[in-house]
């Protein structure tokens, strides 16, 4: 059509969406001007003089870079550009690392792979190990966002097939791929639901990371903090769904890291399970139950981080979870734990406690400075643990026993300067009969609960008694 429509012309050229679905634009010289601004290496393509543009382009790859690093940029700029001329859809990206000169194919619009396609075809040189057919199968088969690397070894050739001066065969290389991350449009917001028949038991939100798809069925990747779930999802009727969950507790507090391993526990136990979004479910399946061991792992991890966040709201200090802890560490933690609970415990740091007299005299310490056993209670003004370089303050804790004797030595002693009236100051152990520990009890509890120890309940460690 003319550069320039007459009003004749533009009415005819508007008449022609008469009765028909669509709407007629006439872009005309200024417009298309600005498209080709926008567009150089289309324009360029279609007037330059392509074989002067690349012998200019050569003669001044042959010239001294006078100039410093501006010529450098020039020249580079000036290559990419003829490059850029080389195909209206397709254009390489291309940068030197040593010896190296690396390619990228990069589209021009993102229409390019269906105007003008291209097919790379591997031949592989195999066997190839269980690890790198397992990568691949989850890169094709299922669109796992993960690198895939083909080592010289494994790969026989490389097929392109596509625009002429891409096409070709190539041997002796190394071959990588990576999947296109893909999310659907709109809130990324997902919930893991587990379920019992149609019974919802526990539901879990996350965020959707990927959504990928391949020759075998669907990978569907949630972020969790602190954690992340990995799904197969085949496309085939009766084949199950598999689920990777992994999880680092570091720098969580024990609230977030207690919802981690409470929906660990749901994945053990096994069952039926669904990732929701908005708009439906993109992902679910069956999971088998795992082992005996895997159910002991989960649940003394649990434990420990059910222990924290206790003493920790007790004392209105909040913390991360530890990344480790000494096992006397951990016996601590959970007698502070049964003591903020009100519980009656059994220190197995308290074989003795030693006393200074004051210098009075009565019938109930004589007995037993003598020897004989005695049911002895004290209370401590404050009573605390150090978890990772903190101090957490109970409260007030009471400490008896109702046998306890005096150390045979000592108790003389004792006896002697209270017969002496040098009794003030006289230091004095005392130990529960039968090798046993004394008892706590928090102070504010002790009116209330039973004094009847309870066990720690931790495994691999004897209960002290």
């Amino acid at each position: 059509m003319p550069c320039t429509l007459t009003t004749p012309e533009r009415e005819f050229a508007a008449s022609l969406a008469a009765g028909q679905g669509v709407r007629v634009r006439v872009w005309d010289r200024a417009k298309l001007d600005g498209l080709m601004a926008t567009h150089a290496d289309l324009e360029a393509s279609f007037t330059r003089n392509q074989l002067y543009d690349a012998a200019k382009v050569f003669g001044q790859e042959q010239a001294m870079l006078m100039g410093g690093l501006p010529d450098v940029h020039a020249r580079v700029a000036g290559l990419g550009r003829q490059v850029d001329g080389l195909d209206d859809h397709w254009t390489v990206d291309f940068a030197r690392q040593g010896e190296t000169v690396v390619q990228t194919l990069r589209g021009k619009h993102p229409r390019a792979h269906e105007i003008s396609p291209v097919e790379f075809t591997v031949t592989g040189n195999g066997p190839w190990d269980p690890e790198l057919t397992a990568a691949v199968r989850r890169s094709l088969g299922f669109g796992v966002p993960e690198e895939v690397v083909l080592p010289r070894e494994a790969v026989q050739s490389l097929t392109v097939r596509g625009p002429e001066w891409l096409s070709g065969e190539h041997r002796d290389i190394e071959v990588r791929w990576r999947p296109v991350v893909a999310l659907p449009p709109g809130e990324r917001g997902v919930d893991v639901v587990f379920l019992d028949g149609e019974q919802v038991t526990a539901s879990y939100p996350g965020t959707l990371g990927h959504l990928g798809s391949g020759s075998i069925g669907r990978s569907v990747h949630v972020e969790l903090p602190g954690g992340k779930l990995e799904l197969l999802v085949p496309r085939g009727t009766g084949m199950p769904a598999s689920m990777r969950f992994t999880f680092s507790l570091e720098r969580l507090d024990p609230a977030a890291a207690l919802r981690l391993l409470r929906m660990r526990q749901r994945i053990v136990t096994g069952g039926a399970f669904e990732v929701r979004t908005s708009v439906g479910t993109v992902g679910g399946g069956e999971l088998p139950a795992e082992s005996g061991a895997a159910h002991q792992e989960v649940a003394e991890l649990r434990r420990y981080v059910e222990d924290l966040e206790v003493v920790q709201r007790h004392c209105e200090q909040y913390f991360p979870v530890p990344a480790e802890l000494s096992p006397t560490d951990r016996i601590a933690l959970r007698m502070a734990r049964l003591l903020v609970d009100g519980q009656c415990v059994i220190s197995p740091f308290l074989p003795r406690l030693n006393f200074t007299l004051t210098g009075e005299d009565s019938p109930g310490l004589r007995a037993l400075l003598s020897g004989e056993q005695q049911s002895v209670r004290c209370s401590t003004e404050e009573f605390a643990v150090t978890l990772a370089g903190r101090r957490l303050r109970l409260g007030s804790v009471l400490v008896f026993h109702p046998r306890v004797a005096a150390e045979q030595e000592d108790g003389q002693r004792a006896l002697a300067a209270l017969d002496a009236g040098r009794g003030d100051g006289c230091k004095v152990t005392v130990r529960p009969v039968d090798g046993e520990r004394f008892r706590m009890l928090l102070q504010n509890a002790a009116a209330s609960a039973e004094q009847v120890p309870v066990a720690l309940g931790l495994p691999g460690f004897p209960e002290p008694r």
